[in-house]
């Protein structure tokens, strides 16, 4: 795309975040331009874990099944004493797939892995990353934002997202506050290391005064991520001998070999979160928006949920729906944000053992819900509701062929349930099935999954949240018609 050109959106930063926010607009149409500072790909770990939830928003684009056969659900803790000895722990013990969950675990796998997945994705829909493209500059018109690069270059958008991470330019040249507190007492040194006399079958921790040092060997690849502690006023910095020093102290010297260094960070406690999401015509996601404590792999995992909301809303505003969908956007996230950064900060320097059995399970983020929220009007009933998670059930199609519910949601659409009764699709946007006749539900689990009676309707956003339940037709259609801005069934 030339810089005289003008695309619907401008996304910058090429993170996780920006990757699938620009898949979910690229798979409905939308032109969009993606551009990053960094002259090439990221090349580290920094986030290495997909929680079920993400993984489910992942399927929905296609990219889960490859994600999956690259990581690894099952990696015990090797906790070890001050004396040497250890004990081994799994921090998910129990916790297996069931018919409504097929990701009952955390992914480990590292974010470099992620990203590649995602840029596959985006290239399918055709679509390349820019890079070395840094915005120095932002101006908002009433049908657009035009924004300039450091070479002189500049572009138009009808939209400008801004997933480019905590220290967010976008963020800063459009004024939005991002409000919290650094702590330079809270340090650590992060880097991917590729070592001799270390088993990859755990993940290894070691207490120390000033923290917990850990290696944990990253599927897909022969390197272990570092984690070490900075002691208050320390100006270590993370190089290969800085941590070979560390590992030796903990171990021992020459029982573990540091050979290479691929890639380092410094990292300072930052517990941050954006006053608003949303300026006119720019928006905000990921880390650009929030940033908090890594304990509990929390951080990539709500940018990229950020993304699956903001995607959908970004593409049906384009093609017609009324702007204030986008607010939406803000009223839904910025509190599951919220609750992120005070639970990860609750659960910093704690071991994964030591973990409430609640806290464990709210890091999963299955429990994400926007119940209450402006697109889910108050329902009563037994099963989840509008604003919840909608949950996958096994089921058979007529020629005996499985087909779960998420499958079928699969591609981004609206996709509309009817328990027992033949939903008529509304408009031509919308997906009807009948679970009965178009999918089999043999077992009954979609029935059970949902608490459904005969006769029940129940409408799935693109997101794979619930919309709405009713048993009434037009309830659904008057819905949808005042989310979307549509006129007229189709």
């Amino acid at each position: 795309m030339s810089d005289n050109e003008v695309s619907e959106v401008l996304v910058v930063g090429a993170g996780p975040t920006g990757l699938l926010t620009a898949c979910e607009l690229a798979r409905r149409g939308i032109g969009v331009r993606l551009v990053d500072q960094a002259p090439a790909p990221f090349t580290g770990s920094r986030g290495k874990g997909l929680q079920p939830r993400t993984l489910e928003v992942l399927d929905n684009v296609g990219v889960a099944d490859r994600l999956v056969a690259l990581g690894r659900f099952r990696l015990p803790v090797r906790l070890y004493d001050a004396a040497g000895g250890y004990r081994d722990l799994d921090p998910r013990e129990g916790q297996e797939p069931t018919p409504d969950n097929p990701y009952a675990r955390s992914l480990l796998l590292p974010q470099w892995q992620i990203e590649a997945a995602l840029r596959a994705c985006l290239a399918d829909h055709g679509v390349v990353v820019e890079w070395g493209r840094t915005v120095v500059g932002l101006t908002q018109e009433p049908a657009g934002v035009h924004v300039t690069f450091a070479d002189g270059a500049a572009a138009t958008a009808r939209y400008v997202v801004g997933s480019d991470g905590g220290s967010s330019t976008i963020r800063r040249l459009v004024g939005i506050a991002f409000v919290g507190s650094t702590s330079e007492d809270e340090r650590m040194l992060l880097g991917d290391v590729r070592l001799d006399g270390l088993d990859r079958d755990f993940w290894h921790l070691w207490t120390t005064p000033t923290g917990s040092v850990a290696l944990c060997p990253l599927p897909a690849t022969d390197t272990f991520q570092i984690q070490a502690p900075l002691a208050p006023g320390s100006a270590a910095e993370p190089t290969l001998a800085t941590f070979q020093a560390i590992v030796d102290a903990v171990v021992g010297p020459e029982r573990i070999r540091l050979r290479e260094l691929v890639w380092h960070s410094r990292w300072r406690l930052n517990v941050r979160l954006v006053a608003r999401y949303r300026a006119g015509r720019v928006l905000l996601a990921g880390d650009a928006a929030h940033i908090h404590s890594p304990a509990g792999g929390q951080g990539m995992n709500t940018g990229l949920q950020d993304a699956a909301n903001l995607g959908w809303k970004l593409a049906a505003v384009l093609r017609g729906a009324p702007d204030t969908l986008l607010d939406t956007y803000e009223a839904e996230r910025r509190p599951v944000a919220a609750a992120v950064l005070e639970l990860s900060s609750k659960l910093t320097g704690q071991h994964p053992g030591t973990r409430s059995a609640q806290d464990s399970k709210q890091l999963l983020q299955l429990g994400v819900s926007y119940r209450g929220g402006p697109l889910a009007p108050a329902t009563d009933g037994p099963g989840p509701q509008a604003g919840d998670r909608a949950p996958d059930a096994p089921c058979t199609l007529p020629d005996g062929r499985r087909r779960r519910l998420f499958e079928a949601q699969r591609g981004g659409h609206w996709t509309l349930y009817g328990f027992g009764v033949r939903p008529l699709s509304p408009y031509p946007s919308v997906q009807a099935l009948e679970i009965g006749e178009d999918l089999l539900d043999g077992a009954g689990y979609a029935q059970q999954v949902y608490a459904a009676q005969a006769g029940d309707l129940v409408l799935v956003r693109p997101d794979g949240h619930i919309g709405l339940r009713s048993r009434d037709e037009h309830v659904i259609t008057a819905y949808l018609a005042a989310v979307l801005g549509l006129v007229g069934a189709g």
